[in-house]
């Protein structure tokens, strides 16, 4: 089996690059934006064409939520537009397109989990563009698989943990928004059921369309800094007590506006591929690659 992935310097894209070298029944060719812009149609298509990939696994994407409220285009070009060109090209040579979205195409303000076939309603345009990329996939490529997720990190980029861990180098105190409620996911947890969810479908299954997928139990972002500083204690990467203060999320305002439930039902991926909720807490057993 042969797959492409893209955005390959990003959480789940260098997850996957991890995961994928240690499989040499695949091969892969991972690229990141200095090696292909998805915005570019003749480099996709060159690029499709001379690899032949049996799926596409798109990981690129535009997360800047706050800044996507000024840089609307570029927003839309990376999130719309590129999966749209991906999933044209995988078409083509009838590959499968799997894409990763976002809790955020939701409003934030149902009581409960949300599951596949809720209303969308994204309140930013960080959402709205990860919307439109759904939509361009489904309309693009019959043979699609749209996987949504929520609150990722891993031991490289950007993301809540890493920032909680250096912030507590130089501070006792912190306030964290206590109102918004989510399932923290790892994202080699993320890449594991990409993977997975390729392989069954090159092997005949046609569980094609929309997945959630995303970490249990639930937490506030409160209680999610609460366990990360308890499990750096523990692993003695701190060595001292952080006090969390709660906040809400009126005293910590953002250019984007954060949904207060990004808790997402993940059923039906368990039910259609066996493939379990994301163990977040089993991710923060070793904290040392985080630092």
């Amino acid at each position: 089996m042969k797959i492409l992935v893209t955005g390959s310097n990003g959480q789940v894209g260098s997850s996957l690059v991890k995961q994928l070298s240690l499989m040499p029944d695949i091969e892969f060719l991972a690229v990141d934006r200095e090696q292909l812009d998805i915005t570019d149609s003749v480099a996709i298509a060159r690029l499709v064409n001379e690899f032949k990939p049996d799926a596409i696994i798109n990981a690129a994407a535009y997360t800047a939520v706050d800044k996507a409220e000024q840089e609307v285009e570029l927003s839309n070009a990376i999130n719309r537009d590129g999966p749209l060109l991906l999933s044209q090209a995988a078409d083509v040579i009838g590959a499968i397109m799997l894409h990763i979205s976002t809790d955020y195409v939701f409003a934030g303000d149902k009581q409960g989990e949300y599951i596949e076939t809720d209303a969308v309603s994204p309140q930013g345009v960080y959402g709205k563009s990860k919307l439109a990329g759904e939509l361009a996939v489904a309309a693009a490529c019959p043979r699609h698989i749209i996987l949504r997720t929520a609150w990722v990190f891993c031991e490289t980029g950007n993301n809540f943990v890493k920032t909680m861990l250096r912030l507590a180098q130089n501070r006792d105190e912190l306030g964290v928004v206590a109102d918004q409620f989510g399932g923290p996911t790892y994202a080699g947890d993320i890449a594991d059921a990409l993977i997975e969810i390729t392989k069954a479908l090159q092997a005949g299954y046609t569980h094609f369309g929309v997945y959630h997928f995303a970490g249990k139990p639930h937490v506030s972002w409160n209680q999610f800094a609460r366990e990360i500083f308890n499990k750096a204690n523990e692993q003695k990467i701190l060595n001292k007590q952080i006090k969390v203060n709660t906040i809400t999320s009126e005293q910590y305002p953002t250019p984007a506006k954060r949904p207060a439930n990004s808790k997402l039902d993940c059923r039906k991926i368990e039910q259609s591929f066996g493939i379990k909720p994301s163990d977040w807490q089993a991710a923060l057993k070793n904290l040392s690659g985080y630092v």
